[in-house]
């Protein structure tokens, strides 16, 4: 990637596709708290069961298994949608208008008559919204340079942070006023912000890759299935095209490299994930009240949050994607030991809000950093599906190790679980030090 200058970079947040994608990232945002905490809230509100809501839980399997139908997303033309929109920004439009629908529709239900209901809904809002989440996510990266994803990411987390705050904060304010039917219905009228800026955009152009085209007919050739005659053949020939293909594309790019890059994205939000877990009761424990974490998570997570993403995507374009990547892997881990200070002082709401703002600062460039990497690693081919699939691959064995930390810190109290996220933190800087060197090592 070439390095420009930081008038070059700042500059990047002038352009109208730069802008743009803060409401697609409001448009992302907002369905999910809708289907999670405040969906809790609503129904314990009105009476039901802290067992029952346990179950809505599992309303957010759909967003770890979107990689599933990604594929689908990639291959399948919408009737007269993707005639008029074309291929993003149909499957997108259609997403936004299910997600409002089924909002509409929640706002109309009453929890302690139509649970069933409810249940049934907020999956179809869920399943909704990891569909526009993996549209977005590869619009994003066909829209626009890749020395650009980092600045697209920045705004797209911006925009997102905006949506949590109207689906959380004020659906609180509206469900407290008027009530939680008129807030869901207000909240399904937001959607409109993403639908209108889904009409405003460009379709990306979408060019046929010989290279991919090649592969594709190897696979159909090596399953027997390249002729088509028959229904099963066409179908097989689908999958191959639409499923196996961008696996087997990714490794036939990166040869040996892949599974270090893979290994890299199951690492890298390790140290993040595994500390954020355990934050809040944290927090609590050391005796910060409710309103104290709110107040300083609001202000100084907020905004910390968004500039650490925007001086990641400024530092992208200054300086290409590898070596703020591994600034980002290195923040991310000796920030968690700031926790460890915080942990063995007297609770002090100042040192809370340096430590919060540094923690914040750090992962929003990481987070956007890393967000550009992916992007980088995908195809335009396959983008929806491959990106779907590190997406996941992001957070999944983070989330599993994360299970763990309550143990830890019931066994060694908080001061050394900090240490320990903080240490989980090494073998991301460590794989970024080698693909740097992998891929001096191919550019030489």
């Amino acid at each position: 990637m070439v390095e420009h200058s930081w008038k070059q970079a700042f500059s990047a947040y002038l352009q109208p596709r730069v802008i743009g994608m803060s409401f697609l990232g409001f448009s992302a945002g907002l369905p999910f708290l809708l289907v999670f905490s405040t969906l809790s809230a609503w129904l314990r509100d009105t009476g039901v069961t802290l067992s029952v809501i346990g179950f809505f839980s599992w309303v957010g399997i759909t967003y770890s298994i979107k990689v599933v139908w990604a594929p689908v997303i990639d291959k399948l033309a919408l009737p007269f949608l993707t005639k008029l929109l074309g291929k993003r920004r149909s499957w997108m439009l259609l997403a936004q208008i299910s997600i409002a629908a089924g909002l509409m529709v929640l706002a109309e239900l009453n929890p302690l008559e139509k649970i069933e209901w409810i249940a049934l809904v907020a999956v179809w809002v869920a399943f909704s919204s990891a569909t526009q989440d993996i549209v977005i996510d590869a619009y994003r990266i066909e829209a626009i340079e890749p020395e650009y994803q980092a600045a697209m990411a920045a705004m797209y987390v911006f925009g997102y942070r905006v949506a949590l705050l109207v689906a959380g904060a004020g659906a609180f304010y509206i469900a407290e006023y008027i009530g939680w039917n008129a807030a869901y219905s207000a909240m399904a009228l937001c959607m409109f912000i993403g639908m209108v800026a889904t009409l405003l955009s460009h379709e990306p152009v979408h060019l046929q890759d010989r290279q991919s085209v090649a592969l594709e007919q190897k696979i159909e050739t090596a399953l027997g299935v390249s002729a088509k005659k028959s229904a099963w053949q066409r179908l097989s020939a689908w999958f191959a095209e639409a499923v196996i293909a961008p696996f087997a594309e990714f490794f036939v790019r990166n040869g040996r490299m892949g599974i270090w890059i893979l290994a890299l994205i199951a690492l890298y939000k390790m140290s993040d994930i595994t500390m954020g877990v355990m934050a809040n009761p944290f927090y609590l424990d050391l005796g910060f009240s409710k309103q104290d974490i709110a107040n300083v998570s609001k202000v100084f997570g907020f905004f910390m949050t968004i500039f650490g993403a925007s001086l990641g995507g400024v530092l992208v374009i200054r300086y290409g994607i590898m070596k703020p990547l591994l600034l980002g892997a290195i923040l991310v881990a000796t920030t968690n030991l700031l926790f460890v200070v915080l942990a063995l002082s007297e609770p002090n709401l100042n040192l809370l809000a340096v430590v919060i703002s540094a923690d914040n600062l750090s992962g929003g460039i990481a987070t956007a950093v890393f967000i550009a990497y992916l992007s980088s690693l995908t195809n335009s081919a396959y983008t929806a599906t491959q990106y779907a699939l590190f997406s996941s691959l992001m957070t999944l064995p983070a989330k599993l190790l994360g299970g763990l930390s309550g143990m830890i810190v019931d066994a060694f109290g908080y001061h050394i679980f900090f240490f320990y996220a903080a240490f989980v933190g090494l073998p991301a800087i460590i794989l970024v030090l080698v693909l740097m060197r992998l891929q001096l090592r191919v550019a030489s």
